[in-house]
């Protein structure tokens, strides 16, 4: 068959196939015979598909020859066997209201999934149009439904349309306000266990809407979430040794950032292990994106004591956090640096402060000083953490005491080849 398009009146609007023998109904539309039984029996519909208008199921359809004629002319002359076609926008509405209305009856809602799949698969016009019929309202309805009677059948189905169309904010809004455990039920399927539920599809696609969802969530969508859903995103931090769920964690991490603004959710997340997975997931060298978002999730644990002694009970915490300044990118050194800060400031203890200078993070500190400009907010940030505990440090080799004037300009370094060597230790201190 060549490219030409099949004219639009061959097509049977409720199969979306060229119609073997086109029958007009009583409200005047013409479908194939088969199609339009099928609708009327098997789905037990009064009306047409199109206009909607009562149509008796007893009524006598009126085969419509010329058109057959058409039909059979136009296959012949190209030699084609007839097949799938593309629809316009009005024809490919009424065939998703359809399949929607068709949701409602057990006996035909997973084939009505699976067809809704795959026009979404099809191209992006189709999932406009579907936006404009319903189908999120309708899917989200399914996977609610599977969670609430703890089913798989359409869940696949489902998430797959879900995650093919996408919400946009004021549907997000909609969503949650109207469905308020579809939070529960896509951490209900991020929490299947493989070996039972051996699919490589639902559990991504959950944890993708899962973080739309949550990335426009109202304040009061955010404060009113559980243990048990931070619980999960933790599980999928420790996947990390799987180089094919690189994705999927970031996903996680995002869901986590777009949540810890919030004193509550941060205490959970600590509750849950978050701090611990995180620099166990930063030690394994991720990319720079899985850096800061790392970085910035723990800035916000570790603005609570809990967060702060969880990241100092780590064996490689602190020195984790010091190694990263300057090596990754200066949303990741700012990130650092309030981390150091708050460490200082609110859990400076002796063995704390000795283990400052044990891991480089005063001789890192010391470096910060040295190759950022005067008035900098990392040079600030720097010179107050040394000065705070200047007393401490003050016979540290690495330490010059004169650096934390305000006006260092008449004291730079004790001598030129000191300076050399810590800049290139700065340059060179890898991850």
């Amino acid at each position: 068959m060549d490219d030409r398009e099949v004219p639009h009146y061959f097509i049977c609007p409720i199969s979306l196939q060229i119609m073997k023998d086109p029958v007009i109904v009583a409200s005047g539309i013409t479908y194939d015979r088969e199609s339009i039984q099928r609708w009327q029996f098997h789905g037990k519909n009064k009306s047409c598909p199109v206009t909607n208008q009562p149509l008796p199921i007893a009524s006598e359809f009126t085969p419509n020859h010329n058109l057959r004629r058409l039909i059979e002319a136009w296959c012949a002359s190209d030699r084609v066997v007839p097949a799938p076609s593309k629809q316009s926008s009005l024809q490919l509405k009424v065939i998703a209201i359809n399949l929607i209305k068709n949701l409602k009856q057990q006996e035909l809602q997973l084939e009505s999934l699976k067809t809704l799949e795959s026009l979404a698969s099809e191209s992006k016009n189709n999932r406009i149009c579907f936006k404009d019929v319903g189908v999120v309202r309708a899917m989200v309805t399914i996977v609610v439904s599977c969670y609430q009677n703890r089913t798989t059948v359409g869940l696949k189905e489902a998430l797959n349309v879900l995650y093919l169309v996408g919400f946009t904010e004021d549907e997000t809004h909609s969503v949650l306000e109207e469905y308020d455990r579809i939070l529960n039920s896509l951490t209900w399927v991020l929490g299947f266990d493989a070996s039972t539920y051996n699919d490589t599809t639902m559990k991504p696609h959950a944890l993708v809407l899962l973080k739309d969802l949550i990335n426009y969530a109202k304040s009061h969508v955010l404060e009113r979430l559980k243990l048990d859903f931070f619980k999960t995103i933790v599980v999928i931090l420790r996947q990390r040794e799987n180089k094919n769920l690189e994705q999927r964690i970031k996903e996680g991490l995002h869901v986590l950032l777009s949540t810890c603004t919030w004193p509550r959710n941060c205490s959970m997340m600590i509750q849950a292990g978050a701090v611990f997975e995180l620099v166990e997931l930063e030690l394994g060298s991720p990319d720079k994106e899985t850096t800061e978002l790392i970085m910035a999730v723990l800035f916000h644990l570790c603005s609570s004591a809990d967060g702060r002694a969880q990241l100092l009970g780590h064996a490689a915490g602190l020195a984790m956090i010091t190694k990263r300044m300057g090596k990754v990118s200066h949303k990741v050194d700012e990130r650092a640096l309030m981390i150091i800060s708050l460490i200082s400031k609110f859990s400076a203890t002796d063995g704390v402060l000795q283990e400052m200078v044990r891991v480089g993070t005063v001789e890192k500190l010391c470096m910060v000083l040295q190759v950022n400009g005067r008035h900098s907010h990392p040079r600030d940030k720097a010179r107050e953490i040394l000065k705070r505990h200047s007393n401490v440090w003050k016979d540290s080799p690495c330490l010059d005491i004169t650096l934390l004037t305000r006006n260092p300009s008449h004291s730079l370094l004790m001598n030129t080849n000191k300076e050399r060597t810590r800049n290139e230790s700065f340059l060179t201190w890898g991850k």
